[in-house]
C-alpha cells in the first residue's frame, strides 16, 4: 500500500471539491436570517399583483414553500447522482452541475428586482437540486482520491465545508452585513461566487483514478494521477486492488437501486447506510439549527441571534476536532460517542427548558446543553454518515448506494423541518424527548451492526459483507450480523482495532 502523506495536489483537489459542501451548508442556513424581509417581499409583491392584501395563511404557506422546496430539490438531486457520475465522472459532474448553482443563484438574486415570487421559489428549487447532487459527488470524489489511511480525515472536510457554509450564512445574514431589506437578494445570490470559483479551479483537479481505471480502463492515466496525488511512485498494490475490483464488477450484474435491496451481499450495507443517514437527521440537529433562535429566545437569551452564531462556531470547531480524531479513534467509536453525548445533552436541554420559569439560571444550562449537543454531533453523526457510505460499497454499487443514502438524508431533513414546529407546539419543552428516543435507537443499531472501516480498503470492506468462508479465511471479515464488530485474521488471535475501546 502506498505511503500516506498529505501532498499539495491532494489537499488542493479535496479543498476545491469541498466548495460544493460549503454551498450545501450556505444554502441550508441562508434563508433563516432574512425571514421577515422575505415575508414582506412576498406580501407586497402579491398584494400589488392582486390589488388586495393576501391572507396570513397564504403568506405562511408561501414562506414554508420557499424554505421546504430546497429539500424537495435536494431529494430529486441526490437520487440522480448515479446518472452523472457513471457517465461524466466524479470531477466533471461537479463541474457541470455548477450551472445549476449559477442559474438558481441568479433567479434568487434578481427575484426582488423582477418582483417575482416565482423566481425566488424556482431558484430555491434549482439550488436544492444542485446541493442534492453535490451531497453524492463530493464524498465519493474525496473518498476515491484519498489514501486509505487518510480517507476518514479528508472525508471529514466534506462536513467542515458544510458547517463553515452554515456559519458564513449566519454571519452574512446579520443586519449590519446583508440581512437588510435592500440586500437580502444579494445574500441569496451570493452562492454564484463559490460556483464560479469552483468552475475556475476544478479543471486543475484530476479525475478520480478509480473511475479512470475501473470505469474507463485507463490504467496508465490512473497510475500517474495516484503518483501525483499521493507523492509516491509505488502505487502498484493500489492499482492491483482496483484491477481486482474491476474484474469483480465485470462478473456482477449492474447494481441498480433495486438490486441493492435484492442482493444479499448489498442488503446489509445499504441498511447501514440508510440508518446512518437517518441518525444524522433524526438526531434533532436540524431542529436546533432551523429554530435555534426561537429556542434561545424561549430559554430567555436576550440576543438569540448571537447565541445562534455561537452554536455555529462550536459546530465548526468540533468538526475540526473530528478531523484529527477520525483516523485515531475510528468511525464506529466516534459515532457511538457522538450519539450518546447528544442523547445526554438533549435530556439536559429538556430539563432546563421545563424548569426555566422556576429557575432563571436554567437558561445558561440550556445554552450549555445546546452547545454540547452541537459539539457531539460534529464528533460523529455529522461527518461520518457522508463518507462511510462510500467506504461500505465497491465501485459498481457505490453511485446507486450514494443516491439512496442521500435521498434518505434529504427526505428525513425535509420531514424534521416540516414537523418539528408542530411537535414543539404540542410538546413544548419536552419536544426533544422524541430525539432522545431516536438517538438511543441509533446508538444500539450502531453498536451491534455498524462495522469499523478505519484502515481498510474498499474491496476488503465489501468482501466483509459477503460472508464467504473462502474469503474470510484470508481477509479480515466483519461479523456485523452477530453482535459487536470484531476483525479476524488467519490466526486465532483477534486483531485489536478501535472498536475495542467501546
Amino acid at each position: 500500500m502506498a505511503t500516506s502523506k498529505v501532498t499539495g495536489p491532494l489537499l488542493f483537489s479535496v479543498s476545491i471539491a469541498a466548495i460544493s459542501s460549503f454551498q450545501f451548508g450556505y444554502n441550508t442556513g441562508v434563508i433563516n436570517a432574512p425571514e421577515l424581509k422575505i415575508r414582506d417581499f412576498l406580501n407586497g409583491t402579491l398584494s400589488r399583483r392582486s390589488g388586495q392584501s393576501i391572507s396570513d395563511s397564504l403568506l405562511t404557506s408561501l414562506w414554508s414553500l420557499s424554505v421546504a422546496i430546497f429539500s424537495v430539490g435536494g431529494m430529486i438531486g441526490s437520487f440522480s447522482v448515479g446518472l452523472f457520475v457513471n457517465r461524466f465522472g466524479r470531477r466533471n459532474s461537479m463541474l457541470i452541475v455548477n450551472i445549476l448553482a449559477i442559474v438558481g443563484g441568479s433567479f434568487m438574486g434578481f427575484s426582488k428586482l423582477a418582483q417575482s415570487v416565482e423566481m425566488l421559489i424556482l431558484g430555491r428549487l434549482i439550488i436544492g437540486l444542485f446541493c442534492g447532487l453535490c451531497t453524492g459527488f463530493v464524498p465519493m470524489y474525496i473518498g476515491e482520491i484519498s489514501p486509505t489511511s487518510l480517507r476518514g480525515a479528508f472525508g471529514t472536510l466534506n462536513q467542515l465545508g458544510i458547517v463553515v457554509g452554515i456559519l458564513v450564512a449566519q454571519i452574512f445574514g446579520l443586519e449590519v452585513i446583508m440581512g437588510t431589506d435592500a440586500l437580502w437578494p444579494l445574500l441569496l445570490g451570493f452562492t454564484i461566487i463559490p460556483a464560479i470559483l469552483q468552475c475556475t479551479a476544478l479543471p486543475f483537479c484530476p479525475e478520480s483514478p478509480r473511475f479512470l481505471l475501473i470505469n474507463k480502463k485507463e490504467e496508465a492515466k490512473a497510475q500517474l494521477i495516484l503518483q501525483r496525488l499521493w507523492g509516491t511512485q509505488d502505487v502498484s498494490q493500489d492499482i492491483q486492488e482496483m484491477k481486482e475490483e474491476s474484474v469483480k464488477m465485470a462478473q456482477e450484474k449492474k447494481a441498480t437501486v433495486l438490486e441493492l435491496f435484492r442482493a444479499r451481499n448489498y442488503r446489509q450495507p445499504i441498511l447501514i447506510a440508510i440508518m446512518l443517514q437517518l441518525s444524522q437527521q433524526l438526531s434533532g440537529i436540524n431542529a436546533v439549527f432551523y429554530y435555534s433562535t426561537g429556542i434561545f429566545t424561549d430559554a430567555g437569551v436576550s440576543e438569540p441571534i448571537y447565541a445562534t452564531i455561537g452554536a455555529g462556531a462550536v459546530n465548526t470547531v468540533f468538526t475540526v476536532v473530528s478531523l484529527f480524531l477520525v483516523e485515531r479513534a475510528g468511525r464506529r467509536t466516534l459515532h457511538l460517542v457522538g450519539l450518546g453525548g447528544m442523547a445526554g445533552c438533549a435530556l439536559l436541554m429538556t430539563i432546563a427548558l421545563s424548569l426555566k420559569d422556576q429557575h432563571t439560571w436554567m437558561s445558561y444550562i440550556c445554552i450549555v446543553a445546546i452547545f454540547g449537543f452541537v459539539a457531539f454531533f460534529e464528533i460523529g453523526p455529522g461527518p461520518i454518515p457522508w463518507f462511510i457510505v462510500a467506504e461500505l460499497f465497491s465501485q459498481g454499487p457505490r453511485p446507486a448506494a450514494m443516491a439512496v443514502a442521500g435521498c434518505s438524508n434529504w427526505t428525513s431533513n425535509f420531514l424534521v423541518g416540516m414537523l418539528f414546529p408542530l411537535a414543539a407546539d404540542y410538546l413544548k419543552a419536552y419536544v426533544f424527548v422524541i430525539f432522545i428516543v431516536f438517538l438511543l435507537i441509533f446508538f444500539i443499531f450502531t453498536f451491534f451492526k455498524v462495522p469499523e472501516t478505519r484502515g481498510r480498503t474498499f474491496e476488503d470492506i465489501s468482501r466483509g459483507f459477503e460472508g464467504s468462508p473462502k474469503e474470510s479465511a484470508s481477509t479480515p471479515t466483519l461479523l456485523a450480523e452477530k453482535g459487536p464488530i470484531v476483525e479476524l485474521n488467519s490466526s486465532t488471535e483477534p486483531v485489536k482495532d478501535a472498536t475495542s475501546s467501546v
